[in-house]
């Protein structure tokens, strides 16, 4: 599930899993077709070759013992066939029969050939070596003899070890030889019926010599076996630990269609196979390490091997460069798109080429231009709406205050108290041009102190009995910027929602200092009734709203001059700039304004 969820969230991994089912598994699926395939005509032929070595084997024995069975046309000789009918031949017969065994021997260079014999049923014979000879038993007790009695057709070949047995009847041995006897039945012309035997012994060296010289490999060779599957010939380079196949075994792939099989019985299998020598009955067994077969099928299988995984590498360094080129632009703009959609607006993308993906990058910076374009408008409209109607709020001025004041003018006036009323329309006057200040935002912090003074000069006339003032402001802070009509909302509070409930006299003390040069902090502290907790948290809650409060039509001038104040210095400001509110219910109430200490050329 979460390997799926990769693949579907991701255009790279999407194109992979594409490339994987639409290249690599068919290029796969080609080089194990083409293995197999491979493997099997390469295993299939090296079979073939090395059984034909085996067949070539078997037709070379054969034709050495096909050409050494000439000799047996010696039982059509009359003075041999006399000799053997006979008992009573002369020395000179037997001197003619030998000679005749001679200029059989000339006529066809038998170099192997080691000694020719001829038998008659009495135990009567004559052989090239010992002469004429008479056996001391019955030659029938000979196994070969009496099988050729009953089979006066077949030709026998018996090879022996050191002594054969005919070797054994005549009292003859070989010294220094093994021999192979070719053996044969003498019949009658007329009659056929069988008058003795003749017997040929070749050198089997000259079999072994077959078996030395045909190898198979490096490390195969051939060896006979009689019809049983018992070797009688083995080759020289074959030691005595070398391991054979089980006689049953061989026996069974002799005896079936096929005449080899894979032996895997000990230690690296070996491929063992037959072919029959049709003249003597005997097999010629070849058996080599199966690796050694299969070596041309093995360097064909790591070629295709290193031919697919190259190919499989090759295919995925161009999927990799071809695939990076196509969603590396993707990426990124899918980045650019997630700053976008988190609010950074300058996250443009720089194109690169004609393709689509160029055009869609192109699109997506003029979309970003529009939408900041929209934003900036939006917000300049948002800011000057707000600045409007905070301006509007700045420009109101209580009707109360206005009506109370110029009724105290009036009363002042009729009492004759011309002092006075000099220094209130003066007063007066210099509130009015100072909060117009020809449409200005800001001034300068002596200005706002003056307009200050003005109010406060025109509260303390009306209100002598209960508002004292003082001003502590450092003179050094007077050049600096400040909102128009910052502190006249939050003295107003002080002296309507502080002194006025108080029984005796109030003060307003109103002073500043510079934070870390960095920031100006004006304080206006009062001594009047206070607030108590639930109170003040109530205030400083709705200090932290985006909205004034509702206006009800009972508030005195500037009774929403704390929320005022705290909008208009956020808005012009920042969140890090406003009011701060401390009071203690009975002791009174302390209200701090931070603002930046900033020159005049950050605000134009």
């Amino acid at each position: 599930m979460v390997l799926i969820q990769k693949i579907t969230s991701s255009l790279r991994a999407k194109l992979m899993t594409m490339f994987v089912i639409l290249t690599c598994v068919p290029l796969i699926s080609v080089g194990l077709i083409s293995y197999q395939k491979s493997f099997n005509t390469v295993f299939t032929n090296s079979k073939s070759a090395t059984m034909l070595l085996a067949d070539q084997l078997a037709r070379d024995i054969d034709n050495l013992f096909i050409d050494t069975s000439k000799l047996l046309e010696l039982e059509k000789n009359p003075k041999l066939l006399h000799f053997l009918f006979s008992q009573n031949d002369t020395y000179e017969d037997s001197k003619d029969i030998l000679k005749t065994m001679a200029s059989y021997r000339q006529t066809y260079r038998y170099e192997s050939v080691l000694n020719i014999t001829m038998i008659n049923l009495y135990g009567r014979g004559i052989s090239e070596r010992k002469g004429v000879f008479q056996l001391d038993r019955n030659p029938l007790r000979n196994t070969h003899f009496a099988y050729l009695m009953h089979h006066p057709d077949d030709v026998l070949h018996i090879p022996s070890s050191g002594v054969s047995e005919l070797e054994r009847l005549d009292g003859f041995h070989y010294k220094n030889h093994n021999v192979i006897s070719i053996i044969s039945t003498v019949k009658q012309r007329v009659t056929h019926e069988v008058i003795g035997f003749i017997i040929i012994d070749l050198d089997d060296s000259i079999v072994k010599r077959f078996c030395d010289n045909v190898t198979i490999g490096k490390n195969g060779f051939f060896y006979v076996v009689d019809e049983s599957g018992i070797p009688i010939f083995k080759p020289s380079q074959m030691s005595d630990h070398t391991k054979l196949p089980n006689v049953e075994e061989l026996s069974a792939i002799l005896a079936g269609p096929e005449n080899h099989y894979i032996d895997a019985s000990e230690g690296k299998p070996s491929f063992v196979f037959a072919s029959p020598s049709k003249t003597t009955g005997w097999n010629i067994v070849g058996q080599v390490p199966l690796q050694e077969i299969v070596e041309e099928a093995n360097s064909i299988r790591q070629l295709i091997i290193i031919s697919v995984v190259l190919s499989i590498i090759f295919a995925f360094t161009l999927h990799y460069f071809v695939s990076n080129r196509l969603t590396r632009p993707v990426n990124i703009l899918k980045k650019k798109m997630q700053l976008a959609a988190s609010g950074f607006l300058e996250a443009k993308v720089t194109p690169t080429g004609t393709d689509e993906i160029a055009d869609l990058g192109n699109s997506f910076n003029i979309m970003l231009g529009k939408i900041r374009m929209l934003l900036d408008q939006s917000i300049k409209e948002q800011q000057e709406m707000k600045k409007s109607e905070l301006r509007a709020l700045q420009a109101q001025i209580n009707p109360h205050f206005l009506y109370n004041t110029l009724d105290s003018i009036l009363w002042m006036a009729e009492a004759g108290k011309k002092e006075q009323v000099i220094q209130l329309v003066i007063a007066l006057s210099r509130l009015f041009r100072i909060s117009l200040s020809k449409g200005r935002d800001w001034i300068p912090i002596e200005k706002e102190l003056e307009h200050l003074q003005s109010y406060l000069t025109i509260q303390q006339i009306r209100y002598r009995d209960i508002l004292d003032y003082e001003i502590f402001i450092d003179s050094n802070l007077y050049a600096f910027p400040i909102l128009k009509m910052t502190l006249q909302p939050i003295v107003e509070n002080a002296l309507y929602h502080g002194l006025k409930n108080k029984r005796s006299k109030g003060m307003i003390r109103i002073y500043s200092y510079a934070e870390e040069n960095k920031h100006i902090m004006l304080n206006v502290e009062d001594n009047g009734i206070g607030m108590s907790e639930a109170r003040l948290e109530q205030l400083r809650n709705g200090l932290m709203e985006p909205n004034l409060p509702e206006i009800t039509g009972n508030e005195v001038s500037g009774g929403f001059g704390l929320h005022n104040v705290q909008r208009r210095l956020r808005l012009y400001y920042g969140e890090s700039y406003g009011v701060q509110v401390y009071s203690k219910e009975g002791e009174g109430t302390t209200v701090t304004i931070r603002i930046p200490m900033k020159d005049w050329s950050e605000f134009h």
